[in-house]
């Protein structure tokens, strides 16, 4: 075969403009489904986060439109309009058609800023079919529009006003197969309530702003205002709201140095689960970063150096561990700092080494005076936390016992587990099924090539409500962690899973359901990047089977067979099955309808929001019944096919 090894200046390609964006949205979006669409939202509403930090703003209007598009209005000092000095364009277009053009790179535009490589707004443009700027400056309003980033006219006035701010208008670009263009986004459908538990948790983490998210796309407009004073304090109440918090109000320390300021909320409460939650320049970062490690280190040394003064640790007793101290702890770590050195566009961890020492100094400091300040309350958090230790120490031998056996132990699964013969995790799954009934239609219909089953014996405990020790000497949850192979906890390691489908295979009842929600519960709790990485399902198996004639067809819900039986006729006069549980099915039929990956139906499980899923988990799961009542009543509605 004869290579082409010719290689010049003319193979070199030069995308222009926002070219790039749009070759290779997954760069600066993360993705283009859902995810990827909301992340559009974000980037403008954070430059008006940007001018709220730098004292600018304090009101941004978000209002999802009829026809697909967004506005987003401040009341900021809105983008500049004059003549850039280098561009010889005007600034506010530069922002919205150049990368890595804005006010976050030293210029003193901002001294703190949300954004990492200053290509939001641009970005945004870039990946909308049409945008509509409008600044409103100097007395005038000032307007331009762009589609699919390209500039169709120059900034002009269009109005006079007495406001100041930027309006943003934005029409996605999503795949419809009209469009000359190929598309961009997978969905157009923005989420309310995604973007409700955003907007609220930016409210928290900047005291006294104000955001008014409106959806005007139903028949009636939907409006959410989010103004806390408090700030984290009533972001910390507010996640402790279902629970019972050891003292009140939260803790609340704050301190700038060099620029950096660091706010820190905390108050523990009778829960067993740690829910913090840290936050560089408003950006979560789910898997914390410098911040965090400065304010557990300070926790952790803090708590153990107040027990030995008091003597509530002896001086023969080890010292507590992290999980001890931060079992029931409810924090928020916030840090806003001018250079963020955050790992990729997606925000997730922040890096800056000289943050650490200033969280560990300042909480440190603060924490130490409020305990010795507090003894009341620093008397209840030492009494939780060496009842914690206590916990840990008497699950240890069920700790050993749970983690995963190599391939010379495998003789230690689980005894119920009916295991497949294939060894690689991406093609194994495993049906988590309820009863002996069901489990022996489940091992006898399956392909034991890849599918492995465990029946489970009623319902699992409840780990919302029940410490580690205790959990871990159920044998049903022992089977669970044992059969996965990853180990639990701090000690969860995906590389180590034997499955990687994890399928939850309950009867199509308010019981089934119910054991579903408490596997669920098991899996966030305990190992929260089973749900996180994707590797959680839930099978549909069908309600009932309609027979007319030599046809056989299989319906998942009472909507669904009634719209079958209209299709029909009535005179049709089928025979139709109802299935109580997934035992009433001969294995053949629970293989054709719920196993068979040709034509099974089932869903992955996702964690949209950490913070959200915590807080739904207590509610539902918890202590407190007063609240999931009131969940219940409220959400009574939504649920169209309810089988009781």
């Amino acid at each position: 075969m004869q290579r082409d090894n010719h290689y010049d200046e003319s193979q070199i390609q030069v995308l222009e403009g926002l070219e790039a964006v749009r070759r290779r949205p997954g760069m600066y979006i993360g993705s283009t489904d859902e995810r990827g669409l909301h992340h559009l939202v974000y980037e403008i509403v954070d430059n008006a986060i940007d001018e709220a930090l730098a004292g600018y703003c304090d009101n941004i209007e978000v209002t999802l439109n009829l026809d697909g598009s967004v506005t987003v209005q401040d009341n900021g000092r809105g983008f500049p309009v004059g003549i850039h000095p280098k561009m010889h364009r005007p600034a506010v277009e530069v922002c919205l058609t150049v990368l890595h053009a804005g006010g976050k790179f030293g210029g003193g535009g901002y001294k703190v800023s949300g954004g990492l490589h200053g290509v939001g707004a641009s970005v945004v443009n870039g990946l909308s079919s049409h945008l509509l700027v409008n600044v409103y400056q100097d007395g005038k309003i000032y307007q331009q529009e762009y589609e699919r980033g390209k500039i169709l006219y120059d900034l002009k006035v269009v109005g006079e006003t007495d406001r100041t701010g930027t309006t943003i208008r934005f029409w996605p670009d999503v795949k419809t197969g009209e469009d000359p263009e190929p598309g961009i986004f997978e969905t157009g459908h923005f989420d309310f309530d995604t973007l409700k538990t955003r907007f609220r948790e930016m409210a928290f983490l900047n005291a006294g702003i104000r955001i008014v998210l409106t959806d005007d796309r139903g028949e009636t407009p939907i409006t959410k205002e989010f103004h806390y004073k408090g700030g984290i304090v009533s972001f910390v109440e507010y996640l402790n709201r279902h629970k019972t918090p050891l003292f009140a109000p939260p803790v609340y320390i704050s301190g700038v140095k060099n620029g950096s300021t660091v706010e820190v909320a905390l108050q523990w409460n009778d829960s067993f689960n740690e829910s913090v939650f840290s936050f560089a320049n408003n950006i979560h970062t789910p898997e914390g970063g410098t911040h965090l490690a400065g304010f557990r280190n300070a926790l952790t040394r803090v708590i153990n150096d107040y027990a030995r003064r008091t003597n509530m640790l002896k001086a023969n007793d080890a010292n507590l561990t992290g999980d001890d101290v931060r079992e029931g702890l409810t924090a928020i770590v916030s840090v806003k700092l001018v250079e963020p050195q955050f790992e990729g566009q997606t925000k997730t961890k922040l890096g800056n080494s000289e943050i650490r020492p200033l969280v560990d100094s300042m909480v440190a400091e603060k924490l130490s005076q409020y305990l010795e300040e507090n003894p009341s309350a620093a008397r209840a958090v030492l009494d939780k936390c060496l009842s914690a230790a206590r916990a840990r120490e008497a699950a240890r031998k069920a700790r050993d016992l749970t983690r995963r056996k190599t391939a010379l132990e495998s003789a230690a699964l689980p005894g119920k587990l009916a295991d497949c013969s294939e060894r690689d995790p991406a093609k194994c799954e495993i049906f988590i099924v309820e009863g002996d009934s069901a489990g022996g239609s489940a091992k006898q219909g399956r392909d034991r090539h890849f599918q492995a089953i465990l029946p489970l014996r009623g319902k699992i405990l409840n780990v919302e409500k029940t410490r580690i020790d205790r959990a871990l000497s159920n044998a049903e949850i022992k089977a669970m962690i044992t059969a996965f192979g990853a180990g639990f906890g701090a000690e969860f390691d995906p590389s180590k899973l034997r499955y990687h489908r994890i399928v939850c295979m309950t009867d199509a009842d308010v019981d089934g359901n119910h054991i579903r929600i408490l596997l669920l519960t098991f899996f966030y709790r305990f190992m929260p990047k089973l749900i996180e990485d994707g590797y959680v399902y839930a099978a549909q198996p069908p309600l009932y089977k309609v027979t007319r004639g030599k046809q056989e067809q299989y319906v998942y819900s009472d909507s669904q067979l009634q719209k079958l039986l209209d299709e029909m006729g009535r005179d049709a006069k089928p025979e139709i099955q109802r299935y109580k549980g997934l035992g009433e099915m001969s294995y053949q039929q629970l293989w054709d309808t719920t196993m068979n990956p040709e034509t099974r139906s089932m869903y992955r499980v996702e964690m949209k929001d950490a913070i959200a899923a915590d807080e739904l988990f207590t509610l539902l799961m918890g202590d407190q019944v007063e609240p999931r009542r009131e969940f219940i009543e409220q959400n009574a509605k939504l649920v169209a096919d309810l089988d009781i």
